[in-house]
């Protein structure tokens, strides 16, 4: 396997004191050994690779996923639990201009579409995910920002059909919004939860359809004829058609096509000890909303339903020790900056994964062109849990060849260009954080 981060950033390190893993017990499934048939191979236990397991089965396929590690290991069960708007960063102008008003106005609408997808799964599997926050509340970090918020809450009602909520800078402590920012703006669409039992609900729900699930398998070859074989340590799987939903964990020879046609990033995050009463008083920050601020390296953080309080940004691209241990100091420097009165409140849980970008700024999910039978989705641009959710049910119809159940907007279908530099398109980042750290001041 071919990967553009040191071995670190794939190994057990960056997770050593994950949170998510303390608050459910992991599903441990065997690894694939000997040769077996199917129907759907899918590599990737995330929420796109488990979605499509779901669906697949559900529909009476027969269908096998496989994954490096264990399940949900990757992004899946180590982000933020921001199910919310997103999945692309590109602005109504950019999608009109590439794509036309009747995709950008698809686009928004499956954008709303993957939240209610989350809740329905959540809903019908008996998914108890710790879910909070009525929608999402965007925090100007400068008064320019602040200044830009009507005309965002404007674009988010048109885009959404929804009624936004501007909040000026003197009312954010009536909110329990208080803290260093000019305005807050809070779009009522999606919610939080703990995005490891959401990932293992789905994966027991899956297995229970007839779904078969094999962790610490990776694939290290795909030989394609007139079906697939995939080659791991302990044996292979032939199949039909595959499913590739690995994202940001993404090998750039398994398959080849995925070479330089997306770009993992690092993202980083801290949570508390319990919050007393009195802390939380003390902070002015007692809303339970998810919430992210206006900068381009952005800062995302929300007080949990157990007083725990969460903080992510963006993390370094280097993955190894020294870095790691930067990167701590500088989240652990931010949160004290923006929440001052927390500043003696132990974080004992900090971890580190990979988010997924790509050239086009929106996932790609569709057939990949030069193997017939094969499919991929990934992606996300930081907001997986809900697009990525989505994109692995569409995926479940597209292998089959039926008509998608739920929309499948044209910038979904878009094939990403191939990144400059290739497996050293990473040294990109230094220059464009640069520019967005100058941008944020």
């Amino acid at each position: 396997m071919k990967r553009i981060y040191e071995p670190h950033a794939y190994g057990p390190k960056p997770i050593r004191n994950g949170y998510w893993q303390t608050t459910t017990p992991p599903l441990d499934q065997p690894a694939l050994q000997g040769t077996h048939q199917t129907d759907v191979a899918i590599i990737g236990a995330g929420f796109t690779g488990l979605n499509a397991a779901l669906q697949l089965a559900k529909d009476g396929a027969e269908v096998t996923l496989l994954d490096t590690e264990t399940i949900a290991w990757g992004a899946s069960g180590r982000n933020g639990g921001f199910c919310c708007l997103g999945g692309g960063i590109l602005e109504n102008a950019q999608i009109d201009k590439h794509y036309g008003v009747d995709a950008r106005i698809a686009w928004r609408q499956c954008e709303k579409g993957a939240i209610s997808h989350v809740a329905d799964l959540l809903t019908e599997h008996n998914i108890d995910a710790d879910i909070h926050s009525k929608g999402e509340t965007l925090l100007a970090h400068k008064p320019a920002r602040w200044s830009m918020f009507q005309a965002h809450a404007e674009q988010a009602a048109n885009d959404y059909d929804t009624e936004p909520t501007l909040i000026p800078e003197s009312d954010l402590a009536d909110h329990g919004l208080a803290g260093p920012f000019h305005g807050a703006l809070t779009i009522p669409i999606g919610y939080a939860l703990n995005p490891l039992k959401y990932a293992l609900g789905i994966a027991r729900a899956a297995i229970k359809a007839g779904a078969k699930l094999n962790a610490r398998t990776p694939v290290t070859r795909i030989e394609q004829g007139t079906q697939f074989t995939l080659h791991t340590p302990q044996g292979k799987l032939t199949a039909k058609r595959l499913i590739i939903a690995t994202n940001g964990y993404s090998s750039e020879d398994v398959p080849n096509w995925l070479a330089a046609r997306f770009m993992p990033v690092q993202s980083s995050i801290l949570v508390t000890r319990p919050l007393t009463d009195d802390e939380i008083q003390a902070s002015g920050w007692t809303s339970d909303q998810m919430a992210f601020d206006s900068r381009n390296l952005l800062h995302y953080f929300r007080l949990m339903p157990n007083r725990r309080f969460l903080f992510g940004m963006r993390g370094g691209i280097f993955a190894n020790a020294r870095s790691d241990a930067r990167i701590k100091a500088l989240i652990r420097k931010d949160f004290e900056q923006i929440f001052p009165a927390w500043s003696h409140v132990e974080t004992p849980h900090m971890w580190s994964g990979l988010v997924c970008m790509n050239a086009k700024r929106a996932p790609f999910t569709g057939a990949i062109p030069e193997m017939p039978g094969a499919f991929a989705s990934l992606s996300y641009h930081g907001n997986g849990v809900a697009m990525a959710s989505y994109c692995g049910a569409l995926l479940a119809d597209l292998v089959q060849e039926k008509p998608t159940t739920n929309p499948y907007p044209d910038i979904l279908k878009s094939i990403p260009n191939k990144i400059p530099l290739g497996t050293k398109r990473r040294w990109l980042l230094p220059p464009i954080y640069a520019a967005m750290g100058i941008a944020d001041r």
